[in-house]
C-alpha cells in the first residue's frame, strides 16, 4: 500500500510536547514544527486525550493554522474513554476535526486496541463508523493503534481486513517481550500485509537514557546517540513506513532529524551492540513505564504515577540521591504512592500491562 503524501520515515508524535508548567510551550512547538517541515518531514500524530486534551489544540495553534493542508499529514484517534455508544462517535470525531483545525484526517486510528476494549468498539460499531467517515472524506485512511498479544491482533485483522495500517509499540528492548510482543505483533502485520507505524521506538525515552553499562556499549562505537540506534533498529524493518518520536525539545528533534536525513540500517557491529544492550537491560529490575500518562487521568487520588516510577528507576538504576527530591516535588499537592486505594483504574488502561498497584507499594517503601 502506498501513502504518497508522506515524506520521510520520521513522525512528530504530539503526546510529549514541550511544556511550560501545565501548558504546552506553543512558541517552542511552532519552532520545532517549522524545523521539522523545513527538513522534509510532514507526518504528525495526536489523540484527543493527549496532554489532558491540550495536544489537539497545540496542533491547531502550531501547525494547521500556520501551514496549508497539503503541507502536512495528520493522524488522530478514536479513544474509548470519550464515547459510550455509537451515536457519540461522529460528534466526537467532528469535535476532534474542529480542535485540530482541519476538515479531514489522513489517518484515523482505533486507539489502544486490546482485549479489554475491543468488544466495546464492536458493540458501538466504531470500525464501521470509521469506514463510513472515510467514504465521506473525513479521513483518508482507517487503521488501528494496538497494545496486546499477537493473537488479539490476528483476531482484529481477520475481523476487519480493510484496515490500512497498524500502529505498534516496537523497539529492541520489547522485541522479545512476553507482554508487549513487538516481534510477534510485527510478524502478524507482515502476514496480513499491513503497513506498520512504530510508536515508542525509544520506549518513552528509556532507550536514550540508558544505565551506565549499557550506555558504554554504544559509546564504544563512536557513532550516534543512544536514541539513534533505537530509531534505526525500528526503521530498518520491512513494512515499517513511519517511526514516531515524541520529541519534547528542539535538541531531540535535531538529533532525530540527523538520524533520518541519512537513514541507514544497522551494520553488523551496531546490531551486536543493540543485542548486547538488550541483554544488559533484560538483567535490570526496573519499571518499564513509557510515561504515556493514560493512568493519571482517572486516578481518584491524583497520583503522578509515571513520575513516581521514574523516580524509582533513577534511584535503583543510577543510585541517584536527587530522586528523593523529585519524589517530594511530584507528590507536592498531589497523591503519594501510599495514597493509592487500589481501585485498579490505572491498570485497565496501561498499555504496558504493568501491575501498577503493586509497584506503587514498592515506590512507597523506597521513598516514604
Amino acid at each position: 500500500m502506498s501513502f504518497e503524501r508522506i515524506k520521510g520515515k520520521l513522525g512528530f508524535g504530539c503526546m510529549r510536547l514541550p511544556m511550560t508548567g501545565d501548558e504546552v510551550d506553543e512558541r517552542q512547538v511552532s519552532e520545532m514544527t517549522d524545523e521539522f517541515l523545513a527538513n522534509g518531514f510532514n507526518y504528525f500524530d495526536t489523540a484527543h486525550g493527549y496532554i489532558g486534551g491540550k495536544s489537539e489544540k497545540a496542533v491547531r495553534a502550531c501547525l494547521t493554522s500556520r501551514y496549508p493542508r497539503e503541507r502536512f499529514v495528520l493522524t488522530d484517534k478514536l479513544t474509548d474513554s470519550f464515547f459510550h455508544s455509537e451515536k457519540d462517535i461522529r460528534p466526537l470525531i467532528e469535535q476532534e476535526l474542529r480542535l485540530c483545525g482541519v476538515d479531514h484526517f489522513d489517518f484515523l486510528l482505533m486507539h489502544a486496541q486490546n482485549a479489554g476494549n475491543y468488544e466495546k468498539y464492536r458493540r458501538c460499531n466504531a470500525y464501521e463508523t470509521a469506514f463510513a467517515l472515510k467514504a465521506e472524506g473525513k479521513t483518508a485512511h482507517v487503521g488501528v493503534s494496538f497494545h496486546d498479544s499477537a493473537e488479539m491482533l490476528e483476531r482484529i485483522l481477520n475481523d476487519y481486513p480493510d484496515l490500512e495500517a497498524v500502529q505498534l509499540q516496537f523497539n529492541y528492548a520489547d522485541y522479545e517481550s512476553a507482554n508487549v510482543q513487538s516481534r510477534r505483533c510485527y510478524e502478524v502485520c507482515r502476514k496480513h500485509n499491513k503497513p506498520v507505524i512504530v510508536m515508542e521506538p525509544v520506549k518513552g525515552g528509556s532507550l536514550a537514557n540508558l544505565p551506565p553499562e549499557a550506555d558504554a556499549i554504544f559509546r564504544s562505537l563512536n557513532g550516534g546517540s543512544n536514541a539513534s540506534y533505537a530509531l534505526r533498529f525500528a526503521a530498518q524493518h520491512e513494512g515499517v513506513f513511519m517511526v514516531l518520536s515524541g520529541m519534547s525539545n528542539r535538541a531531540q528533534m535535531k538529533d532525530n532529524i540527523k538520524t533520518f536525513r541519512d537513514l541507514k540500517p544497522l551494520d553488523e557491529q551496531e546490531t551486536a551492540a543493540v543485542l548486547h544492550v538488550r541483554a544488559v537491560l533484560a538483567g535490570k529490575d526496573f519499571v518499564p513505564c513509557t510515561a504515556c500518562r493514560y493512568c493519571t487521568d482517572g486516578c481518584p487520588k491524583r497520583i503522578s504515577i509515571p513520575d513516581l516510577f521514574a523516580c524509582l528507576n533513577q534511584k535503583d538504576l543510577y543510585n541517584d540521591w536527587n530522586s528523593d527530591v523529585y519524589y517530594r516535588n511530584y507528590t507536592s499537592g498531589r497523591g503519594k504512592a501510599s495514597d493509592c486505594i487500589a481501585c485498579g483504574k490505572c491498570e485497565k488502561v496501561c498499555p504496558q500491562h504493568l501491575p501498577i498497584r503493586t509497584l506503587l507499594k514498592t515506590v512507597a517503601g523506597r521513598f516514604e
